[in-house]
């Protein structure tokens, strides 16, 4: 089976039409963009600048896999709402403009207790947010990690509506857990409309979060890909494997440490390390 890949193009720290034009070069499907900053935010990416977008995605026979709004902050705090929800329909906005059907985030490290003040923000927020989507024929997507796939379920039933899903990251689960990141395909498979080809390990387990870990090119590190992409193809799913390559260290601190390599390098051969299992 030919698998859709594609590549955050914000990895591969070109300007975005360069960094698209070189997802292409590398064999890519596909890419997700960050619409948090630059030119890629809603209010920069209008008029001529929206079709020049489109043109250029449509000449290279590519798709854009998803948008990234993250804005870093999470749902979890009802003041940071305030500013977060009305920011992220933009996003979605922009979605339904370049026809793009997942926007995917971070709501926050969700808390054990279902009845903390934390979690109710969360869906509260996240409840708007999803209706708002589905209204535009998009999905607000959470990205997997700094909680158990289980949690992350009970908050998905809590919210209840289609507009809400999972942007699956293996190695997230693995670095700020670890948690098992096959089975989580079996916990979350209702929900998962785009995943994050990434890998990487966990170094040292804190309690209370801030994991000390290392991201590492695709097949260095504790995702098992030959078990995890057996896992997507036995829940049926047939969406984007988009590579993430940020280089990512922590060690020591709760800072997280960009280390020096070989991105675009680790991209393409990440490309056809997703191939060979074809």
């Amino acid at each position: 089976m030919k698998r859709k890949i594609g590549v955050l193009v914000d990895n591969l720290h070109l300007p975005i039409k360069e960094g698209i034009r070189k997802a292409k070069e590398v064999g890519a499907d596909g890419f997700q963009v960050y619409v948090t900053h630059g030119e890629m935010m809603p209010e920069n990416l209008t008029g001529s600048a929206l079709a020049e977008l489109k043109a250029l995605v449509a000449d290279l026979d590519l798709e854009i896999s998803a948008l990234c709004g993250d804005l870093g902050k999470g749902f979890l705090n009802p003041e940071v709402n305030r500013e977060a929800v009305p920011r992220s329909k933009k996003f979605i906005d922009l979605a339904t403009a370049l026809g793009v059907r997942i926007v995917t985030t971070h709501i926050g490290t969700l808390p054990e207790d279902e009845n903390a003040p934390e979690w109710k923000a969360g869906v509260q927020a996240v409840c708007e947010l999803a209706d708002y989507a589905h209204e535009h024929g998009c999905v607000f997507a959470s990205e997997t990690g700094p909680e158990a796939p289980t949690v992350l379920l009970r908050f998905l039933q809590q919210v209840d509506t289609p507009g809400f899903g999972v942007n699956y990251d293996p190695a997230n689960l693995i670095m700020l857990g670890p948690f098992d990141h096959i089975g989580g395909v079996h916990v979350l498979k209702d929900y998962i409309v785009h995943t994050h080809a990434k890998d990487g390990i966990c170094l040292l387990r804190k309690p209370g979060g801030g994991n000390d870990f290392m991201e590492l090119p695709l097949g260095q590190g504790g995702v098992v890909f030959p078990y995890y992409l057996g896992a997507l193809d036995a829940i049926g799913y047939d969406g984007y494997l988009t590579i993430e390559r940020e280089l990512m260290k922590r060690e020591g601190s709760t800072e997280i440490e960009i280390m020096e390599g070989d991105r675009i390098g680790d991209i393409a051969r990440a490309i056809e390390y997703l191939r060979s299992f074809e």
